[in-house]
């Protein structure tokens, strides 16, 4: 690792354009010098030359491996950021990543895991954010002088020499296109100005519309977006690989304007010679900033990493890019992709294969990581969660999670034929598929017939559609998404039995959503009949009884009278926002009012009551209040098995921190209170 204000040894990971411009900045400042570049192509000749004095290493993995390299520059195409910054982090090594930082947020939010977890630096390297000049700019839109900013229009768009479908700026396998590469520019300048003008370091859009045009490899080869900001600045972003645009900035507000030529240069040449930017009042006036030699323009990125390094901070400070700026900028070029169909086909399950995040094969799973229990029905021990992804939009997205919860010892996945129209089963299935993952090693809750379809006669129709998605010829348990209290309730029990005769319903079934009495009723018809009877349960429970239904139809199961119920039928619950769906996540308590579903279903007296016991009982065992929330449904004497839905890699790794919480009956009591 660097010693304490030494200069940074560097490594450089990839050997193209953008690695000669790092090694351009490098040479102008004196926190950092290049030792090594990992290749793999090392008998290049022109590799001693572009990178003079630098040890070349056959491979990525002995660069990272090298003892004299403390941070390294990864500059491959996006496809490899992922993997090589996730590596690095793991071999120890601070790592300054080329922009985008990874395909989408989902990757983004998995390598700063494994930063954070080694204590490394990680930063995206949007060299522009570190210039003197952008500085310079942000302080010429607080003053002022253009008066309230109201819109932001630019664009980053060239025109390569014909269509090439092997350059990485057009082929799919390389997520090619504009949006990735330099419609990240626009996006992040139009969030820095927007957060500028509101005091922030950056704003998020709350709208985002995005369109492109698709060329022949299925990239974007032109395209622009619209974007809306919280304190109602509208940006207009537009980027290309083939369409030669103005590349202006233009910042307008209520006085005037800001123009700035080529923002990601800041006005001037990779080499730091002078750059200018203009304001051109509502007068015809014109105002000049800038003109003052610099260091080359990579220098400033090297600099402040070297500085964060040797503060011992794992991020950029602003203007520089957070992890939180960074995570906003990819969740809005999600969006962009998304609106205009942008999917490359290294995301999907048939090209990526079997590999993770890591570029590895799925590990077996980690033994004692989340633990085993034994549900009463259940054929086999399960973990002590069971894993929902209906959120993803993606395999890409999806995948990152599925892996990881299984790679931690999670084999209890939570599926429904009506979550995001069957995409998030599609994705199941062929996670499994491509991972290579054996039937019996995983349980799997499937869930049908929601409101309006919730009849008898769907659950053998959505079934068989679920079953071919999720690519197996079983589920293990089976809920009933909803109730029809129009039906009489033996003719759900019998279209179950059906289903289990047919072995594509394995151990055990039930009402998510039901009430006590259709419970009762469906297992006394069963009894009479000779029938397997409803076995589980799949409502809500949680320390935060819910007020309101969250949706139409919700039922609770969480008061004095169901926990009676319960303990009566020794019946499991699988609970659904079993951690009250971030009421616990608010330490203060009081101050998610803008927050209509939480204020309307988990605002109560009690309630509020039982979260100041959780808060207390956090602080006092060094946790969280919302990890105290699943400490306490999993330390219930009622058998509860919690549904969790994280959507990062960090809010999995909370959550299993939860499962390790041991609490005495006294405390569950206590929290009750």
């Amino acid at each position: 690792m660097a010693s304490k204000n030494k200069p940074i040894r560097w490594g450089i990971i990839g050997a193209g354009g953008i690695a000669k411009a790092f090694l351009l900045g490098l040479n102008g400042t004196d926190s950092g010098d290049l030792v090594a570049i990992g290749s793999r192509n090392p008998t290049k000749a022109s590799l001693k030359t572009d990178f003079p004095g630098a040890r070349i290493h056959g491979s990525y993995e002995a660069l990272l491996a090298d003892p004299e390299v403390d941070a390294v520059y990864i500059a491959t195409p996006h496809p490899g950021h992922a993997e090589w910054g996730i590596k690095a982090a793991e071999a120890g090594k601070h790592a300054l990543i080329e922009k985008p930082l990874g395909l989408t947020a989902f990757q983004a939010e998995a390598m700063f895991d494994a930063a954070k977890k080694a204590g490394t630096f990680m930063g995206e390297a949007f060299m522009y954010r570190l210039h003197p000049q952008t500085q310079l700019l942000i302080d010429v839109v607080t003053s002022g002088v253009i008066g309230e900013v109201r819109l932001i229009k630019t664009s980053f768009g060239f025109a390569m020499p014909g269509f090439m479908p092997e350059h990485r700026l057009y082929k799919n396998d390389l997520a090619g296109g504009g949006i990735l590469d330099v419609g990240c520019y626009v996006t992040s300048i139009s969030r820095l100005i927007a957060g500028a003008a509101a005091g922030k370091p950056f704003l998020d859009p709350v709208k985002t519309l995005g369109v492109a045009h698709l060329g022949l490899e299925g990239t974007d080869e032109w395209a622009s977006a619209v974007l809306k900001f919280p304190n109602e600045i509208i940006a207009e972003i537009s980027c290309s690989v083939s369409v030669q645009q103005d590349n202006v900035l233009r910042i307008i507000g209520t006085l005037g304007r800001i123009e700035v030529k080529d923002f990601w240069f800041v006005s001037g040449p990779r080499d730091g010679s002078p750059g200018t930017f203009d304001v051109i009042l509502r007068d015809g006036k014109k105002q000049t900033h800038g003109g003052k030699k610099g260091k080359p323009l990579y220098a400033y990125e090297a600099d402040a990493a070297a500085a964060a390094i040797h503060a011992g901070r794992q991020q950029f400070d602003a203007p520089g890019m957070s992890w939180a700026d960074t995570l906003g900028n990819l969740r809005t070029l999600d969006k962009w992709r998304a609106d205009a169909g942008l999917e490359f086909n290294i995301e999907k399950a048939p090209k990526r294969g079997g590999t993770t995040i890591r570029g590895d094969k799925l590990k077996a799973p980690r033994a004692g990581a989340l633990g085993k229990r034994q549900i009463t029905g259940i054929s086999q021990p399960t973990s002590k969660v069971a894993m929902g992804f209906e959120y993803f939009p993606s395999f890409g997205g999806a995948s990152i999670l599925l892996d990881a919860f299984y790679e931690r010892g999670g084999n209890l996945f939570d599926t429904a034929w009506a979550y995001g129209a069957g995409r998030s089963e599609k994705f199941f299935g062929q996670w499994q598929k491509s991972r290579g993952v054996k039937r019996d090693s995983y349980i799997l809750i499937g869930k049908g017939i929601h409101t309006p379809l919730n009849y008898p006669d769907q659950i053998g129709r959505q079934l068989s559609e679920s079953l071919d998605r999720l690519q197996t010829d079983h589920v293990d348990i089976y809920f009933m998404h909803r109730d029809n209290e129009e039906v009489p309730v033996g003719e759900f029990v019998d279209a179950l039995n059906a289903e289990v005769k047919a072995g594509r319903i394995k151990d055990a079934f039930g009402g998510s959503n039901w009430s006590r009495a259709r419970m009762d009723a469906a297992i006394k018809y069963a009894g009479k009949h000779g029938l397997m009877a409803p076995n589980a349960l799949s409502n809500n429970f949680a320390l935060a009884e819910m007020v309101n239904p969250v949706w139409a139809g919700c039922v609770a199961a969480s008061d004095d009278e169901w926990k009676a119920w319960l303990k009566r039928r020794k019946m499991p619950v699988f609970s659904w926002s079993s951690q009250a769906r971030g009421f616990f996540t608010d330490a203060a308590g009081r101050d998610k009012f803008d927050n209509e579903e939480i204020v309307n279903s988990w605002y109560s007296p009690r309630n509020f009551k039982r979260r100041d016991r959780a808060v207390k009982l956090a602080a006092e065992l060094g946790k969280t209040p919302i990890q105290i929330a699943l400490a306490y449904v999993l330390n219930h004497t009622l058998e509860v098995v919690p549904l969790i839905g994280p959507r990062s890699i960090g809010e999995l790794e909370n959550s299993i921190e939860a499962t390790g919480i041991e609490l005495s009956r006294e405390q569950v009591k206590w929290l009750e209170g």
